[in-house]
């Protein structure tokens, strides 16, 4: 552990109670490194395997590590809160996934202040950080874009399902899948933020379903696999998913297995930057020189590859 930590410790105890899924501190806290890791929210499995990924790689790996986890449970209040407790109790370096980047900003502001190495995961925030670390968003919406422009021969009606709103995902998703449909004869005639969250989608495209009949729309593009199942969900009770063509992002399993069944067109693998996360943070602690940024690949699934891919999603 830093000097500064054990100042911190000693100065400012343990804040508040906080939500932890933490690793137990098998050893004295002195021989540790102790990374706190602020995940926005743990309500669908794309973050959850983020979390259990990076957890599992440290536990089997960095025996020298006692990770703090926090859920932030959907709301940038006690994500904030949740930081500010995680910098009380003196960590060496604050792993993040910011639910909003604007609200998270502040706090993030205030570690780097205090001299705490910050390391961004999937989502950003508006200040540069110590490293930041995660797939690009705006070339897999791009990409979505491209695919459906391909298959609907640039023609149709998408409806665009997107994520949080004020989320640097959400955003990119969004902008980069308008350039990919750029010059075409698709137009998105509804869209609405559903939070990630499949019942959320569900709600919107049975509503949507009700006011476009039949025929009137050829596309979903949702930006995570959650919504596309909802949306599916949807369009399978109105008795109509054989007229819409459903993209997602992510690589969830349940995708890979709806994209076999032929119920989803295709699906943009993003990585859960799992157990990247933790390995960057590891070095980070230890005064290891790394890149600002570490981009990891991501990967278009559809029926050309699907069988390849079954059994890899998470």
């Amino acid at each position: 552990m830093s000097t500064r930590s054990k100042l911190m410790r000693a100065a400012l105890g343990v804040a508040g109670a906080i939500t932890l899924l933490a690793l137990p501190n098998m050893a004295s806290a002195q021989d540790k490194y102790v990374i706190g890791f602020s995940q926005g929210t743990m309500n669908h499995p794309w973050r959850v395997a983020m979390v259990e990924g990076n957890k599992k790689y440290a536990e089997e790996n960095l025996k020298d590590v006692e990770l703090i986890i926090t859920d932030g449970q959907n709301s940038s209040a006690k994500q904030v809160a949740d930081v500010e407790s995680l910098l009380a109790r003196g960590i060496d370096v604050l792993m993040i996934s910011p639910l909003t980047s604007d609200a998270l900003t502040p706090v993030v502001q205030q570690a780097l202040d205090a001299g705490i190495k910050v390391v961004t995961l999937d989502r950003k925030v508006d200040i540069p950080v110590t490293v930041h670390v995660g797939a690009l968003n705006l070339p897999i919406g791009e990409d979505a874009g491209k695919y459906l422009v391909q298959a609907l021969k640039g023609e149709g009606n998408v409806i665009e399902i997107q994520g949080t709103a004020g989320a640097s995902a959400t955003n990119d998703r969004h902008d980069g899948f308008v350039k990919g449909i750029e010059g075409s004869n698709l137009k998105v005639v509804a869209s609405q933020y559903a939070d990630y969250l499949r019942e959320n989608a569900l709600k919107f495209m049975e509503d949507q379903l009700q006011r476009f009949g039949p025929g009137e729309i050829q596309a979903v593009y949702a930006h995570n696999d959650e919504m596309a199942l909802g949306a599916i969900q949807a369009l399978e009770a109105a008795g109509r998913l054989n007229e819409v063509v459903v993209v997602g992002v992510d690589g969830e399993e349940v995708a890979f297995e709806a994209i076999k069944a032929g119920k989803m067109a295709a699906t943009f693998v993003y990585p859960y930057v799992a157990p990247e996360g933790i390995q960057i943070a590891y070095k980070v602690a230890k005064g290891e020189p790394v890149d600002a940024e570490v981009i990891l690949p991501g990967k278009q699934v559809d029926a050309s590859n699907i069988d390849e891919m079954l059994g890899t999603g998470l």
